[in-house]
């Protein structure tokens, strides 16, 4: 869910504040025969004062401490080299303003967020089920992060860190966000470090929900990437301009380069035989993400009787190849985000193509590695993705307990180049629930293809990480086997 900033234009109030001072001190009544000097410059220092007042008021508006609540919690982590036996997900796709009781040094607000995860669903055995989870369900520390805010008069800057914890010391972290910026006087930003790519109809896609849809586990959807991003706005027109000379890079875990936040091309320590199986812990292979080039433009309809933005985002990047030739990526999409009363209607459709050499350890070119949160496994290298989603937001004044509920339903598929590979697709129904500090997801996924949701296998099997067509995921999908799961993430932002 998304809780829009409440941060004001400052061109528009500080405008707005000399109105007011100059209607103010023109409403002074003065003798024009004798005019009383004392009360004029009272006067003057009254209004000063609350100038000053409210310009404090302005920047600590400004102050953007929105925690990106999102997440997306791939925890893979192989209780061996060939038996993965956690698999755990989490999408809390919030942005929250500060509070006013907000933890300050100077410019710089500190915040964070303690989660913990329920899950339940189509699992074969709790050793082969998330360890949050397994037949019973189960419910168990998720993340602990914090952010760091900078503001400092034209001077900007975001840091946030995450902890995830995991069994048998299969623990991971890593930063999910650091960049420093400016904020030019026309409202225009420029972003340099790690941050995110501008892709999309928003931060998270089309999602409302805590999984996000099918665009972020093949790198389309909130990901995070080290270079230079410019946005500004002109009239109707939002305008994003970006480069990232690279991904956001791999911290600590135990993957060779799979310990980051969002799903990029990745180098892996696997290869495949001639026969499918995967033989793990071999020389290190894969692609790594250099010098890409994004644009996004979208255009608000605001007077429309629909309010509706229009948008299209693009593309293009090479990837630097291990034990196989380099190759290049792009992606473009069209968007659409429409606003009813209280309701919220967005779709996206999506190309994305991986151009690389079939020979390589893993001997195709239809599939690439991929990787987020410490595991990593192939992808379809070219497919279409669409994706729609539908919203309601209700604000609850009468309920002391409770600030909003958003119930949602979503729908994403992969629909992939090969004739061999089975879709991916998946469904989400369920509701985001917002009250103080607490921000509660309840979703229940079904899928065909996302290793996130169940592990069943037809004939009472389970999902096999020894074989390249074993698994239902997002590359092959060789089970193309429909699962269930119930998934309750408890939050609580500071």
């Amino acid at each position: 869910m998304t809780i829009q900033s409440s941060r004001p234009k400052r061109g528009r109030l500080a405008s707005g504040l000399g109105v007011v001072c100059l209607s103010a001190l023109a409403q002074t009544p003065i003798s024009q025969a004798s005019p009383n000097v004392a009360e004029l410059e009272r006067r003057v220092s009254e209004l000063s004062r609350e100038l000053a007042e409210a310009q404090r008021a302005l920047k600590a508006a400004r102050t953007d401490t929105a925690s990106t609540a999102g997440t997306t919690v791939n925890t893979i982590a192989p209780a061996s080299d060939s038996d993965p036996a956690t698999v755990t997900t989490e999408n809390t796709a919030t942005t929250t303003t500060a509070p006013d009781d907000s933890f300050r040094i100077g410019p710089v607000t500190i915040g964070g967020a303690l989660r913990a995860n329920a899950v339940i669903g189509s699992y074969q055995g709790f050793d082969n089920g998330p360890n949050r989870g397994g037949n019973g369900g189960n419910v168990e520390l998720d993340t602990f992060r914090l952010n760091l805010s900078l503001d400092y008069e034209n001077i900007i800057g975001r840091l946030e860190y995450r902890w995830y914890p995991a069994d048998s010391g299969t623990s991971y972290n890593f930063p999910h966000t650091a960049w420093l910026g400016y904020r030019f006087a026309d409202e225009s930003e420029v972003q340099v470090g790690i941050n995110r790519v501008p892709f999309g109809p928003g931060p998270y896609g089309v999602s409302q929900s805590w999984f996000f849809d099918q665009h972020y586990y093949v790198g389309l959807s909130d990901d995070m990437d080290l270079g230079l991003k410019y946005s500004t706005k002109r009239g109707p027109w939002s305008l994003d301009f970006a480069y990232y000379a690279a991904s956001e890079g791999s911290y600590f875990g135990r993957s060779l380069d799979s310990a980051r936040y969002s799903y990029d091309a990745v180098r892996w320590e696997e290869s495949v035989d001639a026969n499918g199986n995967v033989v793990y812990g071999g020389a290190h292979n894969g692609y790594e993400e250099r010098h890409q080039f994004n644009l996004r433009a979208i255009y608000s309809l605001t007077d429309s009787r629909i309010p509706t933005d229009l948008g299209v985002s693009l593309q293009y990047g090479q990837l630097q190849g291990q034990r196989t030739d380099d190759g290049s990526h792009w992606a473009a999409s069209a968007h659409m985000v429409n606003r009813f009363d209280d309701f919220t209607l967005a779709t996206q459709l999506t190309r994305y193509e991986y151009d690389i050499d079939a020979n390589n350890p893993w001997g195709t070119d239809t599939l690439i590695p991929m990787g987020a949160y410490d595991f990593a496994w192939p992808v379809a290298a070219k497919a279409w993705i669409p994706a729609v989603s539908l919203s309601y937001l209700k604000e609850t004044p009468s309920l002391p307990w409770l600030d909003s509920v958003r119930p949602y339903v979503e729908y994403s598929r992969i629909i992939k180049d090969e004739s061999a590979f089975n879709d991916s697709q998946m469904w989400v129904i369920g509701a985001a629930w917002a009250s103080g500090g607490w921000y509660i997801y309840s979703d229940l996924a079904y899928s065909n293809g996302n290793y996130f949701v169940g592990n069943e296998a037809s004939g009472d099997g389970s999902d096999d990480y020894g074989r390249l067509d074993g698994v239902g995921d997002f590359g092959v999908n060789g089970n193309d086997e429909w699962n269930y799961r119930f998934n309750l993430n408890l939050g609580y932002y500071f």
